[in-house]
Protein backbone atom coordinates (compact mmCIF):
# COMPACT_ATOMS: atom_id res chain seq x y z
CA UNK A 1 0.00 0.00 0.00
CA UNK A 2 1.37 3.23 -1.15
CA UNK A 3 0.96 6.07 1.65
CA UNK A 4 2.13 8.78 0.40
CA UNK A 5 0.30 12.21 0.54
CA UNK A 6 -1.29 13.53 -2.71
CA UNK A 7 0.02 17.02 -3.02
CA UNK A 8 -2.88 19.20 -3.91
CA UNK A 9 -2.30 22.31 -6.53
CA UNK A 10 -3.59 25.50 -5.93
CA UNK A 11 -4.20 29.15 -7.45
CA UNK A 12 -2.83 32.10 -5.15
CA UNK A 13 -4.78 35.47 -5.93
CA UNK A 14 -3.62 38.54 -5.08
CA UNK A 15 -6.44 40.48 -3.29
CA UNK A 16 -6.13 44.58 -5.00
CA UNK A 17 -6.55 44.59 -8.69
CA UNK A 18 -7.25 40.72 -9.07
CA UNK A 19 -10.62 40.30 -6.34
CA UNK A 20 -11.14 43.38 -5.97
CA UNK A 21 -11.14 47.04 -7.53
CA UNK A 22 -8.30 49.36 -6.93
CA UNK A 23 -7.88 53.50 -7.34
CA UNK A 24 -5.16 54.11 -9.94
CA UNK A 25 -3.56 57.03 -9.44
CA UNK A 26 -0.43 58.71 -11.47
CA UNK A 27 -0.65 55.00 -13.03
CA UNK A 28 -0.13 53.09 -9.43
CA UNK A 29 -2.89 51.06 -7.21
CA UNK A 30 -4.30 51.88 -4.56
CA UNK A 31 -6.00 49.12 -1.89
CA UNK A 32 -9.16 50.47 -0.63
CA UNK A 33 -8.89 51.96 2.79
CA UNK A 34 -12.78 52.07 3.50
CA UNK A 35 -15.29 49.37 3.40
CA UNK A 36 -17.69 51.52 1.58
CA UNK A 37 -15.14 51.76 -1.32
CA UNK A 38 -14.51 47.86 -1.30
CA UNK A 39 -15.77 45.92 -4.40
CA UNK A 40 -15.46 42.56 -5.90
CA UNK A 41 -15.02 43.00 -9.88
CA UNK A 42 -17.08 41.49 -11.59
CA UNK A 43 -17.55 37.86 -12.78
CA UNK A 44 -14.93 37.42 -10.07
CA UNK A 45 -17.33 34.31 -8.23
CA UNK A 46 -17.85 32.50 -11.67
CA UNK A 47 -14.12 32.55 -12.65
CA UNK A 48 -13.47 30.86 -8.93
CA UNK A 49 -15.98 28.53 -9.29
CA UNK A 50 -14.03 27.12 -12.27
CA UNK A 51 -10.79 26.66 -10.81
CA UNK A 52 -12.41 24.87 -7.88
CA UNK A 53 -14.08 22.75 -10.62
CA UNK A 54 -10.91 22.24 -11.51
CA UNK A 55 -9.68 20.70 -7.68
CA UNK A 56 -7.59 23.97 -7.21
CA UNK A 57 -7.11 25.48 -3.69
CA UNK A 58 -7.78 29.01 -4.00
CA UNK A 59 -5.51 30.71 -1.92
CA UNK A 60 -5.38 35.06 -1.57
CA UNK A 61 -1.88 36.07 -0.69
CA UNK A 62 -2.17 40.30 -0.22
CA UNK A 63 0.14 42.26 1.23
CA UNK A 64 -1.63 45.49 3.42
CA UNK A 65 1.27 47.72 4.42
CA UNK A 66 -1.43 50.63 5.12
CA UNK A 67 -2.07 49.15 8.31
CA UNK A 68 1.29 48.23 9.30
CA UNK A 69 1.69 52.20 8.02
CA UNK A 70 -1.64 53.53 10.38
CA UNK A 71 -3.47 54.22 7.53
CA UNK A 72 -5.94 52.05 7.72
CA UNK A 73 -7.37 49.96 10.68
CA UNK A 74 -6.70 45.78 10.93
CA UNK A 75 -10.22 45.43 11.83
CA UNK A 76 -11.79 46.81 8.38
CA UNK A 77 -9.20 44.75 6.31
CA UNK A 78 -10.31 41.62 8.03
CA UNK A 79 -14.07 43.14 7.38
CA UNK A 80 -12.85 43.30 3.91
CA UNK A 81 -12.23 39.40 3.43
CA UNK A 82 -14.66 38.41 5.63
CA UNK A 83 -16.85 39.95 2.24
CA UNK A 84 -14.24 37.88 -0.15
CA UNK A 85 -14.98 34.45 2.08
CA UNK A 86 -18.51 34.99 1.73
CA UNK A 87 -19.04 35.99 -1.93
CA UNK A 88 -15.90 34.15 -3.22
CA UNK A 89 -15.21 30.43 -3.09
CA UNK A 90 -11.86 30.92 -1.47
CA UNK A 91 -10.12 28.53 0.87
CA UNK A 92 -7.50 30.66 2.60
CA UNK A 93 -6.45 34.06 3.14
CA UNK A 94 -3.04 35.19 4.00
CA UNK A 95 -1.96 38.65 4.79
CA UNK A 96 1.02 40.45 5.62
CA UNK A 97 0.05 43.86 7.72
CA UNK A 98 3.44 44.41 7.80
CA UNK A 99 5.00 48.48 6.42
CA UNK A 100 6.91 48.63 3.36
CA UNK A 101 10.24 49.23 5.71
CA UNK A 102 9.83 46.11 7.55
CA UNK A 103 12.14 43.50 6.01
CA UNK A 104 9.49 40.83 6.45
CA UNK A 105 9.32 37.09 5.28
CA UNK A 106 5.91 37.62 4.39
CA UNK A 107 5.59 40.34 2.32
CA UNK A 108 4.93 40.38 -1.57
CA UNK A 109 8.13 39.51 -3.17
CA UNK A 110 9.49 37.52 -0.49
CA UNK A 111 7.53 34.01 -1.44
CA UNK A 112 6.97 33.72 2.65
CA UNK A 113 3.11 33.74 2.47
CA UNK A 114 3.19 31.20 -0.38
CA UNK A 115 5.73 28.82 1.24
CA UNK A 116 3.30 29.17 4.81
CA UNK A 117 -0.16 28.32 2.71
CA UNK A 118 2.17 25.52 0.99
CA UNK A 119 3.37 24.15 3.92
CA UNK A 120 0.25 23.96 6.16
CA UNK A 121 -2.13 23.29 3.25
CA UNK A 122 0.36 20.41 1.50
CA UNK A 123 0.18 22.13 -1.92
CA UNK A 124 2.41 21.47 -4.48
CA UNK A 125 4.17 24.62 -5.71
CA UNK A 126 5.58 23.63 -9.08
CA UNK A 127 1.70 23.01 -10.24
CA UNK A 128 0.66 25.86 -8.96
CA UNK A 129 -0.35 29.56 -9.93
CA UNK A 130 -0.05 32.93 -8.56
CA UNK A 131 -2.22 35.60 -10.53
CA UNK A 132 -1.70 39.15 -9.73
CA UNK A 133 -1.17 42.90 -10.57
CA UNK A 134 2.12 43.70 -9.82
CA UNK A 135 5.47 43.08 -10.39
CA UNK A 136 5.63 41.83 -6.38
CA UNK A 137 2.66 38.98 -7.13
CA UNK A 138 4.97 37.62 -10.14
CA UNK A 139 8.34 37.81 -8.41
CA UNK A 140 6.75 35.71 -5.08
CA UNK A 141 5.42 33.46 -7.43
CA UNK A 142 8.24 32.93 -9.51
CA UNK A 143 10.44 32.47 -6.42
CA UNK A 144 7.94 29.76 -4.84
CA UNK A 145 8.24 28.29 -8.60
CA UNK A 146 4.61 28.95 -9.25
CA UNK A 147 3.86 29.47 -13.13
CA UNK A 148 2.42 33.15 -12.94
CA UNK A 149 0.20 34.93 -14.79
CA UNK A 150 0.09 39.14 -14.56
CA UNK A 151 -3.39 40.70 -14.96
CA UNK A 152 -1.84 43.93 -17.07
CA UNK A 153 -3.11 47.23 -15.97
CA UNK A 154 -0.24 48.68 -17.60
CA UNK A 155 0.33 50.80 -14.44
CA UNK A 156 3.79 52.69 -13.97
CA UNK A 157 5.98 50.27 -12.70
CA UNK A 158 8.73 48.04 -13.71
CA UNK A 159 8.69 44.22 -13.54
CA UNK A 160 11.57 42.84 -11.88
CA UNK A 161 10.51 39.08 -13.52
CA UNK A 162 8.38 38.77 -16.82
CA UNK A 163 5.40 36.32 -15.82
CA UNK A 164 4.91 33.60 -17.61
CA UNK A 165 1.60 34.79 -19.06
CA UNK A 166 0.50 38.57 -19.59
CA UNK A 167 -3.38 38.71 -19.30
CA UNK A 168 -6.29 41.28 -18.99
CA UNK A 169 -8.39 39.90 -16.54
CA UNK A 170 -9.13 37.15 -14.08
CA UNK A 171 -11.49 35.24 -16.70
CA UNK A 172 -8.54 34.97 -18.74
CA UNK A 173 -6.30 34.02 -16.43
CA UNK A 174 -8.62 30.84 -15.70
CA UNK A 175 -9.09 30.24 -19.13
CA UNK A 176 -5.00 29.87 -19.38
CA UNK A 177 -4.87 27.76 -15.96
CA UNK A 178 -7.68 25.46 -17.73
CA UNK A 179 -5.63 24.93 -20.54
CA UNK A 180 -2.83 24.31 -18.96
CA UNK A 181 -4.55 21.68 -16.59
CA UNK A 182 -5.66 19.88 -19.54
CA UNK A 183 -2.20 19.62 -20.53
CA UNK A 184 -0.82 17.94 -17.90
Amino acid sequence: MNNEVIKRRAVFLDRDGVLNRTQVINGKPFAPKKLEDFYIIPNSAEALVRLKNLNYLLIVVSNQPDVGNGEVDKSTVIQMNKILFKELPIDKIKVCFHSQRKDCECRKPKPGMLFDAASELNIDLKRSFMIGDRWSDISAGASASCSTILIDYNYNETLIEQPDFRLTSLGEAVNKISEQHMEN
